[in-house]
Order: C-alpha cells, then sequence, then structure tokens
C-alpha cells in the first residue's frame, strides 16, 4: 500500500485529488495539507511514501518545503511529486535541485498521475511531456560530454560512475542491473552510496548532477 499526503492550497483541488485517489487500490491517502508549514509538519508526523506537493503554497512554496522534508526525514525519506499548473523552465529545474522525484501538470490525464504515484514510490523518475522537453533543452547547453569525470565526481568509483551514468540516461534499476550483470539490490547499494557521497537525496538530484557535470549530454 503506497500512503500518500496532497498539499495544495485550494480546497477543492486538494478534496479532488484526495477524492480520486481514495478510489484507487493500492494508494492510500494519509493526510493533507494547505501549506507549506503544515506540509512540513504532516511529513514528519505521518512518514508518507509519496507527497503530491505543490508549488505555489503560502507560509512556505512547495520546493523550500520539500528541501526541508528531504532534510529532516532521516533515511525513511518521501517521494515528492511536484504537480502545478505552471509550465515553466525555472519551476522544473529548481523542483529537481530541491530534490523532487517528478514532475507533472495539475491537468495531466488520472491515468498518468496514477502512474506518477507508483513511479516515484518505488525509486523511478516521472516527468510529463512537455517537461521533459524543456530539460532536454535546457541540459543541451550543459558542458561537453566528458571522457574523464569531473572534480566533483572524484569521490565515485569507476562502477558508481557508471551507475550514475545509466541513472541519467533514463535507466532503471533492472535495466542497469542487467546491463552491468548485477543484481538490483546491488544497483540500490550503488546508488546509495553515490547519493551519499554526493550530498544528494533523490534520483533526480543524481541526473542533475550527471549534466551540470558533463557525464552525460542529451543527444541530438
Amino acid at each position: 500500500m503506497i500512503s500518500v499526503v496532497v498539499v495544495d492550497d485550494q480546497d477543492l483541488v486538494r478534496a479532488g485529488f484526495v477524492a480520486l485517489l481514495g478510489f484507487v487500490p493500492g494508494i492510500h491517502v494519509a493526510g493533507e495539507a494547505a501549506n507549506g508549514l503544515d506540509a512540513v509538519q504532516k511529513a514528519l508526523e505521518l512518514r508518507p511514501d509519496v507527497i503530491l506537493m505543490d508549488i505555489r503554497l503560502p507560509e512556505l512554496d512547495g520546493i523550500r518545503a520539500t528541501e526541508r522534508i528531504l532534510a529532516e526525514s532521516g533515511p525513511d525519506k518521501p517521494s515528492v511529486l511536484m504537480l502545478t499548473v505552471f509550465d515553466l523552465d525555472e519551476y522544473v529545474y529548481t523542483a529537481l535541485r530541491a530534490g523532487a522525484s517528478g514532475f507533472l501538470l495539475k491537468d495531466s490525464p488520472t491515468a498518468m498521475l496514477i502512474e506518477g504515484i507508483q513511479a516515484v514510490a518505488r525509486g523511478d523518475m516521472l516527468f510529463g511531456p512537455t517537461i521533459t522537453r524543456r530539460l532536454v533543452e535546457a541540459f543541451t547547453h550543459s558542458p561537453p560530454e566528458q571522457a574523464d569525470p569531473a572534480p566533483e565526481l572524484a569521490c565515485l568509483t569507476d562502477r558508481e560512475l557508471q551507475v550514475l551514468r545509466l541513472v541519467a540516461k533514463g535507466n532503471g534499476n533492472a535495466h542497469i542491473a542487467t546491463e552491468l550483470r548485477v543484481s538490483e539490490a546491488t544497483v540500490k547499494t550503488h546508488l546509495n552510496r553515490v547519493m551519499s557521497k554526493l550530498h544528494i537525496s533523490s534520483r533526480a538530484q543524481a541526473v542533475v548532477i550527471a549534466y551540470e557535470t558533463g557525464l552525460v549530454r542529451p543527444r541530438g
């Protein structure tokens, strides 16, 4: 059962998400919040698997609330799926830097929302089609792909660099395990070590760093 906290300052919107998810098998709405400060409190109190987080919130915006939640949650961090009506570059990128695991527009199809919750709950990432395109366009201006790791990645072993590169190219743990001929548990261990060494808390942040340092770069 995936436990979810829904965060949105608009009562009708929040109630709509809560009602919708209440009919989805395997998903349980553990709580809801109407502002960023309440979101932090509910996240630390209820320890959900996933938080549906609006970006524009009173008291504390969704991005700063995400940063606080991930910083204060300890080892059992929730996955944060950002929801917004604004398809703007700065929000997407800042949300990823904050540690969000996914980013969807509020008008995304219901099936995509449910799939997004399930995806981030199992540790994957989820982005709407237009947002994915914007990210690729933005990262196209990143440094050229490097043969040698950037100084920021010098703390990683060769195998950890391999895992980071494959994660950044959009591969799931199962595919990476097959590619490297190891178990999925081993892949998770390497990825956890990468995040620990780089002082980050999500797979999405690892992807951002991989592109920023030139470890990988979009093709075309």
